[in-house]
């Protein structure tokens, strides 16, 4: 499992010298994000679900979890202990390119990366395990993968309440999802619970887990996907928040602005060095 230092504020790590098998990598505003392309994000993942035994988690990195972090130094400690920091905003591209890193796009996980992993669960035997979601979005989502993956195992699938479960809620279901067998966890309770949650039960349970955020919902059919034009000029935020601007629109107007101009001083001094 990766390190769970957290470096100063603003710098940029490169390449990695303590596990031969980590890539390179930048902080971006602090938090680190891995310089991985899409094909190689799916082979890492399903390879270490498949390995089975080990205990790790993975993030999928954007404006909102790169400003919590930023805000949040406990936050960032969580996400760069991460064994794997995605790129799945296109600003995060932005960020890592800015920083010296030539990422040439986005790993977007939903739907296309989740779709090569429920893929290679069908075809390598890995046991899949979902946790989040309303009964109802999961009980969609379930129908849909065993229609669209019928040959997937699905070791279990818990909708944990919205509020925070309590100790004996938490022992229960962390004994489900060991017991399920299940390799590859996907975490769906939005961040930064999801990363918080994944973190707390690293080493309690020994499966991947990946926080995948509203991919519950969009997958099964509650939430539409933004045009592919939008998705690939980075506007794949001014999509959803004209379908939920109440919900969206103080996390995107506080937070997207400040990331731009922070993202700017720090690309601005790291070319100065």
């Amino acid at each position: 499992m990766a390190d769970r230092a957290t470096p100063p504020d603003g710098s940029i790590t490169g390449w990695v010298d303590d596990r031969a098998a980590s890539p390179p990598r930048a902080h971006i505003l602090g938090m680190r994000v891995d310089h991985v392309e899409f094909g190689e994000a799916a082979r890492l993942i399903a390879d270490w679900a498949a390995e089975g035994g080990a205990s790790r988690y993975v993030c999928a990195a954007n404006v909102h979890m790169t400003m919590e972090a930023h805000d949040d130094p406990a936050f960032q400690t969580v996400v760069n202990g991460a064994d794997l920091v995605l790129a799945d905003g296109v600003p995060m591209v932005w960020g890592l390119r800015a920083l010296g890193l030539s990422q040439e796009r986005r790993v977007r996980v939903s739907p296309d990366l989740l779709y090569a992993l429920f893929d290679a669960c069908q075809e390598r035997g890995i046991k899949l395990g979902l946790y989040g979601g309303s009964p109802e979005t999961l009980r969609v989502f379930c129908d849909w993968l065993a229609r669209e993956y019928p040959r997937l195992q699905l070791a279990c699938a818990i909708d944990p309440p919205f509020r925070p479960p309590t100790a004996d809620e938490d022992e229960r279901y962390t004994r489900l999802i060991r017991e399920s067998g299940a390799q590859l966890l996907l975490v769906g309770i939005g961040c930064p619970k999801q990363e918080k949650w994944m973190a707390a039960h690293a080493g309690a349970l020994p499966c991947t887990m990946f926080g995948v955020g509203a991919a519950f919902d969009l997958l099964g059919g509650r939430t539409k996907n933004a045009p592919a034009w939008m998705r690939d000029r980075g506007l794949e935020w001014l999509y959803r928040l004209a379908l939920e601007p109440r919900r969206l629109w103080r996390r995107h107007l506080f937070n997207d602005p400040r990331f731009l101009v922070l993202l700017a001083r720090q690309a601005l001094r790291e070319r100065a060095r």
